[in-house]
């Protein structure tokens, strides 16, 4: 068997290029996979109109409230849930800075709004509470904890 001749400076850069190439090209392939992967299985985006009779179809509105006394808090979650298709109608403070877990508020009797609220944020279930006003003008309320580091906008 006789031996190849060694390829020419120029063939071997070529090759090297198009190599390196196809590796970016794979790699961007990978991230691109995993993005898809995460937004529709792991975490799939929450839609954020109303459901029900009340204005269905149209974004859920909503006030912020600052529990927790951080300042910029209301600001930073507010932009993440008018950045995501939610109707913020009025960010003010709370009565008090000690409120130790963020809470949504349900205000019309239609716990799945809040829910969608709750999800988007990553507010457990089980800190969605009840409060009907039928003069009130916002469908769900968010009160923000002290645990506002581990809500999404904070991650």
């Amino acid at each position: 068997m006789a031996a190849h001749p060694p390829l020419p400076r120029r063939s071997r850069t070529r090759r090297l290029v198009l190599n390196g190439m196809i590796g970016a090209l794979g790699l961007l392939v990978l991230a691109l996979s995993y993005s898809f992967v995460e937004r529709t299985l792991i975490h799939p985006s929450v839609d954020p109109r109303r459901s029900g009779s009340r204005g269905a179809g149209s974004a859920i509105q909503l006030d912020v409230l600052n529990g927790c006394g951080s300042s910029g808090a209301g600001s930073e979650l507010t932009s993440y849930l008018r950045g995501r298709g939610f109707d913020v109608v009025d960010l003010r403070n709370y009565k008090t800075f000690d409120v130790q877990e963020t809470l949504v508020i349900d205000r019309t009797a239609n716990r799945e709004n809040a829910k969608r609220v709750a999800y988007a944020l990553g507010v457990a279930e089980s800190n969605i509470v009840e409060q009907l006003n039928p003069d009130y003008y916002v469908d769900v309320t968010v009160v923000i904890g002290k645990d506002y580091h581990s809500l999404k906008p904070s991650q």
